[in-house]
């Protein structure tokens, strides 16, 4: 496995300077977003798209400092009812510079759509009243699975694999809708971007993800969730408040090992059980503590998963699960 990190973390210092942490910190690989939810303050998606120079750029200036880039990101909602179309073209000059730079991945979200005729994203989460099924039906039948059918095929024509990341108000979330898109599409080209901290503050036992989805996982964010007993315990889990008022919320992203019980020693079974489905790439270090510093968060977050990494090929192949 290699260890990485999203350069959005330090989105707020220059891109070399960020590359130079990396390569301080001892990490393999970077993942860089191109737009949409990002500002995309290490990457100007419009020149990658136009100029192979731009792109040559770019990748000296990753591989100058003993690093590889694993994956871009275009996390947005494609599927939304007014901005959608942007954010796919966003999506599809991602996998456009991807597909010529070599790079092998992009992670993106499923997106979501409204109800029909809504303008609004609509996130169904109850079989309760009638109409929410109605809704999801729609959803999934009229928008998702057309739009999501073109994406596939054009990321197989341009040899890009997608890696969806599920997330909470989005149409795939868990397990089973992640295999309920690959169902439509196939699972050649889409498979999960398996950040960790969506499912535990959903709920999720996110070992028992990893071997649900198995050789699903095309990528990996290392991200941490810590639900806030306190707050949970009144108010449940759904929670709208924002990241800011850490202290009333039912859960917060935090720096890793600060967040989900065990600290460390769940990241070593969280890479374990990576190991024994197969999965063999990166694992991309995502800053969102909002009471930590960032530079401090990044590090932090390394030293833990170098702590723990699995680096080197076993002596016998096991049996997967």
């Amino acid at each position: 496995m290699q260890l990485g990190l999203i350069t959005d973390s330090l989105g707020s210092q220059p891109l070399e300077r960020v590359l130079d942490t990396a390569a301080e910190l001892g990490l393999d690989t970077v993942e860089i977003a191109t737009g949409n939810w990002s500002e995309s303050p290490h990457a100007r998606l419009d020149e990658l798209v136009s100029t192979a120079a731009a792109r040559d750029a770019l990748a000296r200036t990753i591989s100058s400092r003993g690093l590889t880039l694993s994956a871009l990101n275009a996390n947005g909602n494609q599927l939304h009812p007014l901005t959608g179309p942007a954010h796919d073209r966003v999506v599809r000059d991602t996998i456009k510079v991807a597909s010529e730079m070599g790079v092998p991945t992009v992670v993106l979200m499923s997106g979501l759509p409204g109800a029909r005729g809504e303008k609004s994203p609509n996130w169904i989460t109850t079989s309760w009243p009638p109409e929410t099924l109605e809704i999801l039906e729609y959803q999934w039948t009229d928008v998702a699975a057309p739009y999501w059918e073109g994406l596939a095929g054009f990321a197989r024509r341009h040899n890009v694999r997608l890696a969806v990341e599920m997330h909470g108000r989005q149409l795939v979330f868990n397990v089973a809708t992640m295999k309920r898109l690959q169902d439509i599409v196939g699972d050649d080209v889409v498979g999960a971007n398996l950040d960790p901290s969506h499912l535990m503050w959903m709920g999720g036992d996110i070992l028992a993800v990893i071997r649900a989805l198995g050789s699903s996982i095309f990528h990996v964010h290392a991200k941490d969730a810590r639900i806030e007993r306190a707050n949970a315990d009144v108010n449940g889990i759904l929670d709208t408040l924002p990241p800011a008022r850490t202290g009333e919320r039912s859960w917060n992203y935090v720096t890793l090992g600060l967040g989900h019980p065990g600290g460390a020693a769940f990241w070593a079974d969280f890479i374990y059980t990576l190991r024994s489905v197969g999965y063999e790439g990166p694992l991309n270090i995502e800053h969102e503590d909002v009471i930590v510093n960032s530079g401090e968060g990044v590090r932090k977050s390394a030293e833990l998963l170098r702590s723990v990494v699995l680096r080197d090929t076993p002596d016998w192949a096991p049996a997967r699960i």
